[in-house]
């Protein structure tokens, strides 16, 4: 739902994947965005309206994504795409960072478009700490970007579990991530995001500002 640049792009994206797709937008030029190329079905209309949805295929539905440009509109169509239509897989943009921490811990997904900016920025800036790229519905176990000491670089990626109770999902490299084995030794510039549990994370992100001596 929703034909901006993200909707559109994400389209494209899905159907030159080999996924079917549909997307729904109040304002029929919006299309244009897909290009010539887009096979897809377009939908004009609300994107939580349920005739709408059903018109979309909302019933044969795998995944369903609500990125229009209005916060309540995507919760809502999410909820009715997740709760009445039993979709699986559904994501919603927001841009009120509290209010899309609310609804991730009520089970749904969402990017908080305006949060995710800032920390990238930061990170880039400023990097120290950790940034949260996913919790749990439950909110106790978080996906996070760790800042590493520069001694740590070297170092296999097993030392930081040893040292730590985080666990190294993936890595960041040269722009691409990568699953890293106990041997992965870790180098200047990478990106390391660890799986840690929210009441762990204080001690992980001190511990991995310091050496690995003094960790």
């Amino acid at each position: 739902m929703g034909c901006g640049r993200v909707g559109a792009g994400l389209a494209n994206d899905l159907e030159a994947a080999g996924h079917s797709v549909s997307i729904i937008d109040q304002n029929r030029e919006a299309f244009r965005r897909l290009g010539s190329d887009f096979k897809g079905q377009t939908v004009a209309g609300v994107g939580f309206d349920r005739d709408i949805l059903l018109e979309a295929g909302i019933e044969k539905a795998d995944a369903f994504a609500a990125v229009s440009n209005g916060d309540n509109s995507n919760i809502l169509a999410a909820r009715v795409a997740r709760e009445t239509y039993g979709v699986e897989k559904v994501v919603a943009r927001i841009y009120d960072s509290d209010r899309a921490e609310i609804y991730q811990r009520l089970g749904i997904p969402t990017v908080a478009t305006v949060i995710w900016t800032i920390d990238q920025i930061i990170r880039r800036l400023a990097p120290q700490g950790s940034r949260s790229e996913w919790r749990d519905a439950s909110g106790a176990l978080q996906l996070c970007e760790v800042h590493l000491h520069r001694e740590w670089f070297g170092q296999p990626v097993s030392l930081i579990e040893a040292s730590t109770n985080a666990r190294v999902a993936f890595i960041t490299r040269l722009g691409e991530a990568m699953i890293p084995t106990e041997n992965t030794a870790l180098q200047e510039g990478d990106l390391v995001h660890v799986m840690v549990s929210d009441s762990d994370l204080p001690n992980v992100e001190t511990a991995l500002a310091k050496s690995p001596e003094e960790a």
